[in-house]
């Protein structure tokens, strides 16, 4: 049985489900992970401005205050992981994208190419959750449950991410 759709009103006007939702994203009627995934594409951006410790250290407090808003949406909602809920998937964006951040990327178009095999890799490992990701994604709950599993998906799209930036960075 598919668990009905939370009503907009509700989404966007409590904190916990506004922030879990992506600001809306995730109300999206058709693949809200891909949805909620694109509002990583600029929240990357802005914050490959920042050092590098400064970006990981805001990706790792992003984690950390994901598992809370996240577990209390579901929570709230009653169910684990809802698929609307999509704060999970900007934060694993945002690791699958970090890369770019090791490299002298030179160019829009190299920067542009990774960051869209970033969303695309990411996305196909979110969906397919290879081992580990299924075990951990049906054996861990809570929030903590819903970050790790795009957090894994992250780090999964992340290393041939890298592998293909070190390839052109020796070119």
């Amino acid at each position: 049985m598919k668990t009905p759709r939370p009503p907009a009103r509700l989404i966007l006007s409590t904190p916990e489900h506004l922030i879990a939702f992506g600001f809306g994203a995730g109300l999206a009627p058709a693949a809200p992970g891909t949805a909620g995934t694109l509002v990583g594409l600029p929240l990357f951006a802005l914050l490959a401005l920042l050092p590098l410790q400064a970006f990981a250290t805001t990706v790792a407090v992003l984690f950390l205050f994901g598992c809370w808003v996240c577990g209390r949406s579901a929570k709230l909602l009653g169910v684990h992981d809802y698929g609307g809920i999509v704060f999970d998937e900007i934060v694993g964006y945002l690791v699958a994208a970090s890369p770019l951040l090791l490299f002298d990327v030179q160019g829009m178009a190299v920067w542009a190419g990774g960051m869209a095999a970033a969303f695309l890799l990411f996305r196909l490992f979110d969906i397919l959750k290879p081992w580990p990701i299924a075990v951990l994604d049906r054996q861990v709950g809570g929030g903590f449950g819903i970050m790790l599993d795009d957090l894994l998906a992250g780090v999964l799209a992340a290393l041939p991410v890298w592998a293909g930036l070190r390839v052109l960075a020796v070119w």
